[in-house]
């Protein structure tokens, strides 16, 4: 009775680690906070309206297509063919609308249905035909490069007013796009919290033949993330379509298939997939976002920006790294009263760590599938 009630009192003294999700939040709030400093030293002002509005503007793209590389990540894919998708989808809403506000549904569907079938190749090259992802994605990212620089020889097709109102629209200092997106990014973190295929995700990701012995199937999860991924890199095209009132093809060069990786890492979501979440990804975006704000104000040089954007994803991704090895090194092997701490013979694993205390998705994962075990 006495070893039991010691056992109690002593259970409320072990501090609790904090989770990825939150980790990534307290970089952010960081680099808000240097940053505005920075930038006050120098004359200026990061917290202005127009630079909170830049920072939004920004967000708001690479954050639909990080919402949906994070899917794939999560089931141990990626997806290089986001960039590519981007511009055919605003080649293709542009044209298709032609300038007639009529046209606009008709227009946004074809983007779903042309880009959903994007990524349903992609799914099925990948779960059925078992072609690495990295090579699937960049060879369809290449075929559709090779379409648009024969079809496209430059800006095309004309978006109506009305719809260009997604891309320039403000609610207060808050952009339209910035707000779908946020709504985005909720129902994404309400999507893996709440739906089967959400947690079939991470146990995809945390041990692709294990979930198919749980009678998961594997291979319908892969292909959802995908069309979801490339629908989502097409919501991305239509919002450069409506900033710039015509589609186009160069789009492709921006970087977006990587810098949305970067993203989605940095936001604590690892590669080798099962662990991470939306949550996460959103800091990461907007992390990137306010640097990129940051060196704009600042006037840094192009080159040298990349170079210190590569220093800080290094820095992060190193950090959770160093975590995830000091959390295995520090796990107790045997319990104080002489059992092995519930991962003995027909016992039940442990919760894995940060399972629950991951920030708003929780950096979630299924039991037994987690990326620390």
């Amino acid at each position: 009775m006495s070893t039991t009630v010691d056992t109690a009192t002593a259970m409320p003294s072990r501090r609790r680690r904090l989770g990825t999700t939150e980790l990534v939040y307290m970089a952010l709030l960081g680099v808000v906070v240097i940053g505005a400093v920075i930038v006050a030293i120098s004359g200026g002002n990061l917290l202005s309206t127009a630079n909170t509005v830049e920072m939004l503007s920004r967000s708001s793209l690479l954050g639909f297509v990080a919402l949906g590389q994070t899917f794939v990540i999560l089931c141990r894919s990626l997806d290089l063919s986001v960039g590519y998708v981007m511009a055919l989808s605003s080649l293709i809403g542009a044209t298709t609308m032609a300038g007639d506000p009529a046209r606009i549904p008709l227009g946004i569907a074809a983007v779903v249905l042309v880009a959903g079938g994007i990524g349903l190749a992609n799914g099925l090259i990948i779960a059925v035909l078992k072609v690495n992802p990295f090579i699937t994605t960049l060879g369809m990212g290449l075929i559709i490069k090779g379409y648009l620089d024969t079809r496209y020889k430059g800006p095309a097709g004309a978006v109506p007013e009305a719809f260009r109102q997604f891309g320039y629209t403000r609610i207060g200092f808050v952009p339209l796009s910035a707000a779908v997106m946020l709504l985005a990014m909720a129902a994404g973190i309400a999507y893996l919290r709440t739906s089967r295929t959400g947690y079939h995700m991470y146990a995809v990701g945390g041990s692709e033949d294990v979930a198919r012995l749980s009678g998961i199937r594997t291979g319908r999860v892969m292909i959802t993330a995908h069309v979801l991924c490339s629908i989502a890199a097409g919501v991305a095209g239509l919002l450069i379509a409506a900033r710039f009132g015509t589609g186009s093809a160069l789009v492709y060069s921006s970087g977006y298939e990587l810098d949305s990786i970067a993203a989605v890492v940095l936001g604590g979501t690892f590669l080798m997939g099962g662990r991470g979440g939306v949550a996460g990804t959103l800091a990461g975006v907007l992390i990137l976002a306010e640097l990129d704000t940051v060196f704009n104000v600042l006037q840094v040089d192009p080159f040298f920006k990349e170079v210190l954007r590569g220093v800080v994803i290094i820095a992060a991704v190193a950090i959770y790294a160093r975590r995830q090895v000091e959390r295995r090194a520090t796990r107790a092997r045997f319990g104080g009263d002489g059992d092995d701490g519930g991962t003995g013979p027909g016992r039940a694993p442990d919760r894995p760590p940060d399972s629950t205390a991951g920030g708003a998705d929780g950096d979630q994962v299924v039991a037994g599938h987690g990326g620390d075990r």
